[in-house]
């Protein structure tokens, strides 16, 4: 077949892909059947096991050598005065095509809460409030058992390698409870690009072409926990931000290291946070001064962390993310992340002792 021909054909099936998802994201349950449950969890595992054991990120150096193809394509153009609209759109195609087998119809899969029977999202301040404080109360118990002093900071006494080899345990033991979040054959690795995600504010992300789950490995240690959590959440199939905290969330508290456990609890409360905040100032400021001044050292050195990398670009690359969640089903973007909060409330509703707060 000739090659302008094959790039028509390319060209034409892309806008046959783009109906087909359209048609797809109206019908969950046949995601949710025939490929979030059906082939994905063997595309997913079969990508681990062909990746997982390299020690380094294979996705990576794909995205470098993909950057570098499009420079060079760029420049070529802008010397040859002429842009081939139809080859575009084929690589396009390709790449569409690519990202939706292997990993993006799962935005279009039944939500999580449906799933796991949490009826109700919503919720008031008061129990917004309410939750906060069962969330300090557990994180300066954690905190405390660890430094034995409540003024220090909590440090991971592993190195962020050995935080992947645990994390394992978390998901063996919420898979007691929920099978569906069995997870089998590793593939967490540091990304090779974590200075420039750093400088665009992000701490980690799934490489959907390979199926590895990447870490940012300058994090702030007491994050890194939670953080390879979320990202093993994606790899089973979990593409809402919200959905990702949420599962990694309970699969860090279910670790048996209770370093784990801490910075689980410690991801949650910042969100609960940040979103009694949004709700009433006076009764975030009391809340925070309830908060163990060691807590506060850890929050204090993330906040730093971040505030050091700022920079001009980074709201942009910010708001791209932004409309791609946005065209993935979620409607409130990078706010997404925080939704965890009405999913943890709604849900220790019906698990009152499922989260392990003190009584």
């Amino acid at each position: 077949m000739q090659k302008p021909k094959k790039y028509r054909i390319l060209a034409v099936l892309l806008v046959i892909q783009w109906l087909l998802v359209k048609w797809v994201a109206r019908n969950p349950e046949f995601v949710e059947t025939y490929y979030s449950k059906g082939i994905y969890p063997i595309i997913s595992q079969f990508l681990r096991i062909v990746f997982g054991w390299i020690p380094f990120s294979i996705g990576d150096i794909f995205y470098i050598i993909i950057g570098i193809v499009i420079i060079k394509s760029i420049i070529k153009i802008i010397k040859a005065r002429k842009i081939n609209f139809v080859k575009i759109l084929a690589s396009v195609s390709i790449i569409y095509f690519c990202f939706h087998f292997l990993w993006g119809l799962n935005y279009h899969r039944v939500p999580l809460h449906k799933t796991l029977a949490i009826n109700e999202l919503n919720y008031s301040t008061d129990e917004l409030e309410s939750f906060t404080y069962q969330l300090i109360a557990k994180t300066n118990q954690l905190q405390n058992s660890i430094t034995k002093n409540d003024t220090l900071k909590v440090e991971l006494p592993f190195s962020k390698n050995e935080t992947y080899q645990k994390v394992k345990n978390g998901y063996d033991n919420l898979s007691t409870t929920y099978s569906q979040f069995e997870y089998k054959s590793k593939s967490i690795k540091h990304s090779v690009i974590s200075l420039p995600l750093t400088y665009m504010g992000f701490s980690g992300y799934l490489n959907p072409f390979t199926g590895e789950a990447q870490v940012n490995s300058l994090n702030p240690a007491v994050s890194y926990a939670a953080t390879s959590c979320h990202e093993v959440a994606h790899q089973l199939g979990y593409a809402a931000e919200n959905e990702a905290n949420f599962i990694g969330f309970l699969s860090a508290i279910k670790n048996q290291d209770v370093h784990f456990q801490y910075s689980g609890y410690y991801m949650a409360l910042r969100y609960a946070l940040n979103d009694l905040y949004r709700h009433d100032k006076e009764k975030y400021k009391l809340a925070i001064s309830t908060i163990n001044k060691g807590v506060l050292k850890n929050m204090r050195e993330s906040q730093d962390f971040w505030n050091s990398y700022q920079n001009p670009f980074e709201g942009m690359f910010k708001n791209i993310f932004n409309l791609f969640l946005k065209a993935n089903k979620q409607p409130k973007g990078i706010k997404s992340y925080n939704g965890m909060v009405g999913m943890l409330i709604n849900y220790n509703k019906k698990n009152k002792d499922d989260l392990h707060f003190l009584k």
